[in-house]
C-alpha cells in the first residue's frame, strides 16, 4: 500500500512540470502572438474595406 502512494507522488511532479511549462506557453507565448496576429488583421480588413468602399459616411 505505501509503494502505491509513493509512486503517486513520483509521478505527480513531471505532470506538474508540464502544465506549469504549458501555462507558460500559453500566458506568455501564444495569447499575445495570436492577439496580434488578431488585431493587426482586422485593421487590415478595415483598411482594405476603406480602399474599396471609400471611408465611412459617404
Amino acid at each position: 500500500m505505501a509503494s502505491s502512494g509513493e509512486g503517486a507522488s513520483a509521478e505527480a511532479t513531471p505532470q506538474k512540470k508540464h502544465e506549469t511549462i504549458a501555462f507558460l506557453l500559453l500566458a506568455f507565448v501564444l495569447f499575445p502572438v495570436l492577439s496580434v496576429i488578431f488585431v493587426g488583421g482586422f485593421g487590415f480588413v478595415v483598411w482594405m474595406q476603406h480602399l474599396v468602399f471609400g471611408p465611412p459616411g459617404y
